[in-house]
């Protein structure tokens, strides 16, 4: 009996093998047919994985209305803690978007209509103020003369005017602009908000089945940190550009430069971005403030917001955040640029807490090495 179950264990080894090697077989031959289905099944679940992105994102300010209702004298309240935070939670998120569409948006969509329709004088400008420079000039140079060629022989207007804009901004959201795919989106995230307990009480008992209970340990120790990182990050961030924008704003309106909300909102969105963010915003804000308001406002303006960036990077930036994730700046730089060359912006900006949560892990298999290792010599290492 136990040669005929060894010999069928045997020969269900061999025929999965198989059924599995002619998959992959098959997988290798059609890989454009299955790319195109794969791609397909996660554009079909699309809505179900932002509404997903949506919940995480908001489970923190969630969680922390629900507290405050809970504590609160009215049995009502406490009782319904949970829907109640999920309905203020959305409610805020309206009327910021109100908000930004009644009152921001109008005004640097202005500005950005405004810049393009007088692009072509700007550009000109510069030119004639290129071609005054004496021929000994440090700024002269074949580099910067190949490029004002090649900038002569591209048609701005033909990629930079409102109806362009329009088209790439409906572009860049298409994914999300049909009513069902809102509606789904919406939906999705407040079940998983409503039901986060549940939720997280079955993933839970999932790797407790699946793994042995230190490696389980393991999984939820590395879960709650990371989480706490990702949270802090993201929305200290958005948080801060917010306020760098504003800040921003209010002082280039100040000094009278032109396109001052449009050049406060690029400044404070691409604040969010470490270290390259400010630097390449504030390096195109200059461009731009050297073209429109000359050379005066232009150094009056850099001084006003480097300055800015430094009260920001000292005093603002860590208020806001608490207590520092502790990544050395080369590390942080060093993640940007990974990030940036292989997920674009988006890389850019989730590379910190990513680098952070890799850290933790590094950080965390040297200490259990270096203490097995001690454990087996008897002696620990003089780093003196």
């Amino acid at each position: 009996m136990n040669e005929i179950r060894k010999n069928w264990r045997k020969w269900l080894y061999w025929f999965m093998l198989g059924v599995a090697i002619i998959i992959v077989y098959k997988a290798l031959d059609n890989f454009s047919n299955v790319v195109d289905i794969v791609g397909k099944f996660f554009s079909i679940l699309t809505p179900f994985l932002v509404g997903i992105f949506i919940a995480y994102l908001l489970y923190m300010p969630c969680k922390k209305i629900e507290e405050i209702y809970i504590k609160s004298k009215s049995k009502i309240i406490s009782k319904k803690a949970r829907g109640l935070s999920i309905l203020t939670v959305y409610l805020i998120i309206l009327l910021i978007i109100v908000i930004l569409f009644k009152f921001i948006f109008p005004v640097v969509l202005e500005s950005i209509t405004d810049f393009i329709s007088n692009i072509q004088g700007y550009y000109e400008t510069a030119i004639n103020k290129y071609n005054e420079l004496p021929e000994d000039s440090i700024i002269k140079g074949e580099i910067v003369e190949e490029l004002i060629n090649y900038i002569q022989n591209i048609n701005i207007k033909q990629y930079l005017n409102f109806n362009k804009i329009l088209e790439y901004i409906a572009s860049a959201i298409s994914a999300v602009t049909g009513v069902f795919e809102i509606f789904v989106t919406v939906i999705v995230s407040i079940y998983i908000l409503a039901e986060r307990r549940q939720i997280i009480g079955f993933l839970r008992k999932l790797v407790n089945a699946m793994f042995k209970e230190k490696t389980y340990k393991n999984i939820d120790k590395y879960f709650n940190n990371s989480n706490e990182i990702f949270f802090k990050f993201i929305a200290s961030q958005f948080l801060d550009a917010i306020v760098v924008g504003i800040l921003v704003t209010i002082a280039m309106t100040i000094l009278k430069v032109k396109y001052a909300p449009l050049l406060g909102f690029m400044i404070g969105l691409f604040n969010m971005i470490p270290y390259f963010g400010a630097i390449i915003a504030v390096a195109l804000s200059a461009i731009i403030t050297l073209i429109t308001g000359g050379v005066s406002q232009t150094i009056w303006m850099l001084i006003v917001v480097i300055v800015l960036q430094q009260i920001d990077a000292n005093i603002i930036n860590p208020k806001i955040i608490g207590k520092s994730l502790k990544i050395s700046p080369l590390l942080v730089i060093f993640a940007v640029t990974i990030g940036g060359a292989y997920f674009g912006v988006l890389g850019m900006f989730l590379a910190v807490p990513v680098i952070g949560v890799i850290k933790i892990l590094v950080s965390d298999y040297i200490d259990y090495k270096l203490k097995n290792k001690e454990i087996a010599t008897g002696s620990g290492f003089d780093w003196q």
